[in-house]
């Protein structure tokens, strides 16, 4: 194939430092913002299936713990079961040790501000890595818009020392500064697609997280889920307290 004296290669063996490093820069945030979408839309895609677990699964079943087996075997990653054994551990807790200040609180303020801390604890997790992709897509097209400006430089002082504006003189640098335009917005299209995209996942499953604490809440305090049919009781779950 024969070589093109005006192509990425051509770019990168004629360009400066500058121009490298711009080109460098690009690629990394590039990586980074792949990375950030490729894990958070897994993680997400987890989420979905805890959550329709936590939906349908949980409330169909005969007591709490059997409950909260269809929630996992543990916590870790599962937002839904930690909320689940945040107001077990809740309720078992406040009435263990009724003479610390927090005995001063009924239960339900009790329970409602712990399952309010998990909810803003996976709320955190979720939300983690989301300013990756909103630092890329906000700048990308600036770093690529600085590797314009200096490639349109390069034309500039190669026709003044040439003394001609022949195309065979600029039209290197032009390319550069064509192709580093293209690169910034092909790194800070995606980035801001997968924000959108991201944000709007996590929104919907804190969206049910918060109803299913809810629920949880009802049905701890008065040991009947909202809307829904008659569970066991709170009081006999079992449930070993302390935090």
């Amino acid at each position: 194939m024969e070589h093109n004296p005006y192509g990425i290669a051509a770019m990168w063996a004629q360009g400066d430092i500058v121009t490298r490093g711009v080109a460098a820069l690009l690629l990394i945030m590039s990586i980074a913002s792949w990375c950030v979408i490729a894990l958070k839309a897994w993680r997400l895609v987890k989420l979905r299936k805890q959550a329709r677990a936590a939906s349908h699964d949980f409330w169909h079943q005969r007591d709490f713990a059997a409950g909260l087996a269809t929630l996992g075997d543990t916590k870790n990653d599962n937002p839904f079961r930690s909320l689940a054994e945040e107001g077990a551990d809740s309720v078992a807790h406040h009435a263990q040790n009724k003479s610390d200040l927090h005995g001063a609180l009924n239960v339900s303020d009790w329970v409602t501000s712990n399952l309010r801390r998990t909810i803003d604890d996976a709320s955190q997790v979720m939300s983690s890595g989301m300013a990756i992709l909103a630092s890329v897509g906000s700048t990308a097209p600036f770093v690529g818009l600085f590797g314009t400006v200096w490639g349109i430089y390069h034309a500039l002082v190669s026709i003044g020392v040439s003394g001609q504006a022949g195309i065979d003189k600029v039209a290197g640098p032009v390319g550069e500064a064509l192709i580093m335009t293209a690169f910034g917005l092909a790194v800070a299209i995606p980035a801001v697609l997968g924000y959108n995209a991201l944000s709007r996942g996590n929104k919907a499953v804190l969206a049910q997280l918060n109803r299913f604490a809810h629920d949880l809440h009802a049905y701890f305090v008065t040991g009947a889920r909202v809307g829904g049919h008659q569970p066991s009781p709170a009081p006999t779950l079992n449930v070993v307290g302390g935090r």
